[in-house]
C-alpha cells in the first residue's frame, strides 16, 4: 500500500484507519512492514514519493470488493495492490529450504569428522594421492 508522502511524519492515524477498514470487514492483519518514504518509479497523482507499507492480511474472498472500494475512496492511500498468495509455491519453497538445510548440516558433520581425524591418517591419505 502506498500512502501520501505527507503522512511520513505521523502515519499512525492513517495506519489505524486502514487497519479499521480491514478488520471491520472481517479481515485480520497478521503482519505489517513499514518501509518508509521512498521515491516512486513514476509520478502518481503528481507525487514523486510515497510511504510504502506492506500488509499481510487474512480476509474472506467475498469482502475483497468492498475493501477495494473503500481503499479507492480513502485520501491517504494513493495506490494499493491486493494479491492472493500461491500456497503451492510457498509450500514447495519451504520443502526446498528444509532439504538445503539438511544437506548443509550433513556437509558440516562431514567436515567435523575430517577435522577430528589424526594427523598421521591425513598425511597417509595425502601420500596416496
Amino acid at each position: 500500500m502506498l500512502y501520501h508522502p505527507d503522512l511520513e511524519i505521523d502515519p499512525a492515524k492513517a495506519l489505524a484507519k486502514i487497519e479499521k477498514i480491514i478488520e471491520g470487514s472481517g479481515g485480520k492483519i497478521t503482519n505489517t512492514d513499514n518501509w518508509g518514504k521512498r521515491r516512486l518509479a513514476y509520478k502518481i497523482k503528481d507525487l514523486e514519493h510515497a510511504v510504502y507499507v506492506f500488509y499481510t492480511v487474512q480476509m474472506p474472498a467475498d469482502v475483497m470488493g468492498k475493501v477495494e472500494q473503500t481503499l479507492n475512496m480513502t485520501d491517504e492511500v494513493i495506490r494499493f495492490l491486493i494479491i492472493r498468495p500461491d500456497l503451492k509455491a510457498a509450500a514447495k519453497a519451504e520443502v526446498l529450504k528444509a532439504e538445503k538445510a539438511k544437506k548443509a548440516a550433513e556437509r558440516g558433520e562431514a567436515e567435523e569428522a575430517e577435522s577430528e581425524r589424526p594427523e598421521k591418517a591425513k598425511a597417509l591419505d595425502q601420500e596416496q594421492e
